[in-house]
């Protein structure tokens, strides 16, 4: 066998999870192990932290494939995903699932006992989430949560314990992207609303949808503020904060109710850049606090 097949479904696997995603979480875990280190937390805390994020994420995004697969095989914008398609076989996706929350759960050994014993629990939420959508419309924020484990989880590897500068990550990473889950979800309205699956924008409409998003996002910078006073941060972080709110601002100017033209543009470049302004500043507000 050459080596172009096993690349070739690497990459199949690679997209199925839509592992480049991951830059919306992983400067977020970075962050709190940063913070809970006031600097560097050393190489071994690092890097079982990006396997445990990385494993964690891959078995989310496999298990949630596996349990939206027929949603996602009626739904024209989902219908070429790799289970729909036949990219990828049931007992592969599982695979991958079984493999990634193993990763997670290896890495958190390696940290300290809290991270350990807390990863089932982290393992269960961020499977259970996939089935929200069908009986509430705050998914949106549910998923918010499960993802503001990613900075909780770096301040715990660290530290061993829970704070107060871990909850405020969380709830910054949770109402970040639970607005803009609301915003993706404005491209599904005729779908769920046909599905009877639950989403702001469904239940409310594209344009109350867009002001529940901006009010999430101004939660998402009151929390950061918050961060900051608390954790005593120098003035870059100020600047870092200035500059995400005003990218959650064009986030939410790009899109109207009829029109979602620039929806990728707002998902994914703006998203990205506002994870990794929130790294870079708090690095920098921590050397010059």
């Amino acid at each position: 066998m050459s080596l172009a097949f096993p690349l070739a479904r690497a990459r199949v696997y690679l997209d199925a999870i839509k592992f480049e995603h991951t830059i919306f979480a992983l400067p977020f875990a970075y962050l709190g192990m940063a913070l809970a280190a006031r600097g560097w937390p050393g190489w071994p805390v690092a890097i079982w932290t990006t396997l445990a994020m990385a494993g964690a994420r891959t078995g989310a995004m496999a298990a949630n494939r596996l349990i939206d697969a027929r949603l996602d095989a009626r739904n024209p914008r989902t219908a070429e995903r790799a289970l729909p398609m036949g990219l990828m076989t049931t007992m592969e996706m599982l695979g991958l699932a079984i493999a990634g929350f193993a990763l997670l759960h290896a890495a958190a050994w390696q940290l300290n006992p809290l991270a350990l014993a807390l990863a089932p629990a982290a393992m269960l939420a961020v499977t259970l989430y996939s089935y929200t959508k069908r009986f509430t419309w705050g998914s949106h924020w549910i998923l918010g949560l499960v993802d503001g484990i990613a900075p909780a989880g770096g301040w715990i590897a660290v530290t061993g314990e829970f704070s107060i500068e871990a909850a405020l990550l969380a709830l910054v990473v949770t109402f970040w992207i639970g607005g803009f889950d609301v915003l993706y979800a404005l491209q599904d309205v005729a779908f769920d609303r046909a599905e009877g699956l639950h989403s702001v924008p469904a239940r409310f409409g594209p344009a109350a949808a867009l002001w529940i998003a901006r009010a999430s996002h101004a939660l998402a910078a009151a929390f950061l503020i918050a961060l900051g006073v608390v954790a005593a941060l120098g003035w870059p972080y100020w600047v870092g904060v200035a500059l995400i709110a005003l990218l959650l601002v064009y986030e939410n100017r790009l899109l109207k109710p009829d029109d979602l033209r620039r929806l990728d543009l707002a998902f994914f470049n703006i998203n990205g850049y506002v994870a990794v302004a929130a790294l870079v500043f708090t690095l920098l507000g921590l050397w010059l606090a």
